[in-house]
């Protein structure tokens, strides 16, 4: 009989803070023997894993998705015969917009015990942090990846009636994705807010308009969620919610 392999943990982070992390993510983490951990993971977060665990960091560099999943795959191979739990730590929402999806297939077909335990993600925290409530004022809300292939995919004209769209990991493309949306009919003066590290103690929002990211005037750095539309207004009338930790603050706009 073959030897059973090692049980495989797709564990949500959360966005940032600690304290978001679930109860089940912590007693997880608590029993883990290896931890390939996303390098955004706060120190924090890792130190509620096991001492013992071998800890991995999985380092994507930008323009290298194709070599950085292959080197997350071997290394599940590697520890395929691990005597004990195997968490794979994502930022956020493990299967949301992360290539969790693919992970999972990846061991689903290579025999692996698997389970996927949800984390919280940035797509509705760090709006919430920042006082931004995705509904009341539209009647949808459409989430994009920013990513280079979704940014030349998506149908950009079918968001020109307004509605609020929130884009994760598009901040390296935010100048062209406005422009889409501005040749594809949305208003150039909609609002936008950048939600720059949310959770965290560098947590800052940086308030602008299609306009003015399209024409570069905004700087913002990921990790970064971008709201797009009317909703971006109501933080501006009901101001932030005041938390001990990670202040939200208004940045300025680079001049043009």
């Amino acid at each position: 009989m073959a030897a059973e392999k090692a049980k495989v943990y797709l564990v949500g982070a959360g966005p940032g803070d600690p304290d978001l992390l679930t109860i089940k993510a912590a007693r997880i983490l608590g029993e883990a023997q290896a931890v390939i951990y996303d390098k955004i993971v706060s120190p924090e977060i890792l130190a509620l894993a096991n001492p013992q665990a071998t800890f991995i960091p999985a380092r994507k560099e930008r323009g290298q998705q194709e070599a950085f999943e292959a080197e997350i795959h071997a290394w599940y191979l590697r520890l395929r015969d691990a005597v004990g739990p195997v968490v794979r730590l994502k930022s956020g929402d493990p299967l949301v917009f992360g290539r969790g999806g693919e992970e999972l297939e990846f061991l689903s077909q290579h025999g692996f015990n698997v389970e996927v335990v949800p984390g919280v993600s940035a797509l509705t925290a760090a709006p919430t942090l920042a006082g931004i409530p995705l509904g009341g004022v539209s009647a949808a809300v459409t989430v994009l990846p920013g990513h280079r292939q979704a940014v030349t995919e998506v149908d950009w004209p079918a968001y020109r009636h307004g509605g609020t769209l929130v884009v994760l990991m598009g901040v390296d493309h935010r100048a062209e994705i406005a422009r889409f949306l501005i040749n594809g009919g949305r208003q150039a003066r909609d609002p936008v807010a950048f939600l720059q590290y949310a959770s965290t103690d560098r947590e800052c929002v940086v308030e602008s308009t299609l306009e003015q990211v399209a024409r570069g005037e905004v700087a913002v750095e990921p990790p970064a969620v971008f709201v797009i539309g009317e909703v971006v207004r109501l933080r501006t009338a009901s101001g932030s919610p005041s938390r001990k930790r990670g202040q939200t603050t208004l940045s300025p706009l680079v001049s043009s």
